[in-house]
């Protein structure tokens, strides 16, 4: 599937007493998890990089209400001599790298773009295929892991993630074989694997990215196509469940979350603990270790790393 989007819009159970003879009984077992949540998207779509502070708080708090799946939805297969999206003034990849900045300004999530000038990037299939790759040879938690590090690289760090080296050289720093892992992902397989994730984008009518999709076991579902504030995600699950609240889960320590994540941004942890901007140096002080992390600044913007 080939989409021509390169434009984004900015735009557990408790148990206690109720009464001197009366006890409330809750059930402690995990909700059965009846709805599945697909996420489509593609690891050179800018505004699904702005959307990583919002979609983490979400799973991280309402994950067990449903099964999360990355769909991968094949943004750019290549670049041509025509246009690619002429509306929104895309000929070239050197016109995207204004966009990437404006995106990366507006949402605080940081992007580079001048690789877009000076070494483009040709296509998002092949990090799409290694995606899959990991994912099949592994898991879902691994394909997922290796999308956001090959984000990283290419938003924050200005790496080119169409060059075999460089998806090498991440997955290798995930632990992995990532020679083997890329060769595969460059044989027939890799592009096998990835149109059945083009199929089912089509299935699900997904036409722009980041597009989320969450569908009950009856089949009937929600579409939120775009960036969108938590609440629209949480109303979106709601009203999938057919239910009035949601009971949200204890959000992880950020002594956790940082050794899990190895890096994060100042504003994915202002949005995930609502502190604001001026309360989170303090913050951090107060939750970390200071031989626990190193702070770094890239493009204006603050992010921590995991030393251990």
């Amino acid at each position: 599937m080939k989409n021509n989007n390169m434009i984004c819009d900015l735009e557990t159970g408790v148990c206690g007493v109720t009464g001197e003879d009366e006890m409330e009984i809750v059930d402690f077992n995990q909700p059965e998890k009846l709805v599945t949540l697909y996420y489509v998207t593609d690891p050179i779509c800018s505004h699904c990089w702005a959307i990583e502070p919002v979609l983490r708080r979400f799973v991280e708090q309402y994950g067990e209400y449903f099964n999360f799946q990355t769909v991968m939805g094949g943004l750019l297969e290549k670049w041509h001599d025509g246009p690619i999206d002429p509306a929104n003034g895309i000929y070239k990849p050197a016109d995207v790298a204004g966009h990437w900045r404006e995106v990366g300004e507006h949402s605080r999530m940081p992007i580079d773009g001048s690789l877009m000038i000076d070494n483009p990037v040709q296509s998002s299939y092949p990090a799409s295929r290694v995606f899959k790759v990991l994912e099949k040879k592994h898991d879902a938690a691994t394909a997922n892991e290796y999308l956001r590090r090959a984000r990283e690289a290419l938003f924050a760090f200005n790496q080119n993630i169409s060059d075999s080296a460089v998806n090498i050289e991440i997955v290798n720093h995930m632990g992995f074989d990532g020679k083997a892992v890329v060769t595969e992902a460059e044989q027939a397989i890799g592009q096998q694997l990835l149109n059945e994730d083009f199929a089912l984008s089509r299935k699900l009518g997904a036409r722009g990215f980041p597009t989320i999709i969450m569908i009950n076991e009856e089949n009937k579902g929600v579409k939120i196509v775009g960036g969108r504030p938590i609440e629209s995600y949480v109303d979106g699950l709601k009203q999938v469940l057919d239910v009035e609240e949601l009971q949200p889960k204890q959000l992880p320590s950020l002594s956790s979350l940082l050794e899990k994540e190895k890096l994060l941004f100042s504003k994915e942890i202002e949005v995930l603990y609502d502190i604001a901007p001026a309360n989170i140096t303090s913050f951090i002080e107060k939750e970390l270790s200071p031989t626990r992390y190193e702070t770094k600044e890239v493009l204006g913007e603050t992010y921590l790393t995991a030393t251990n």
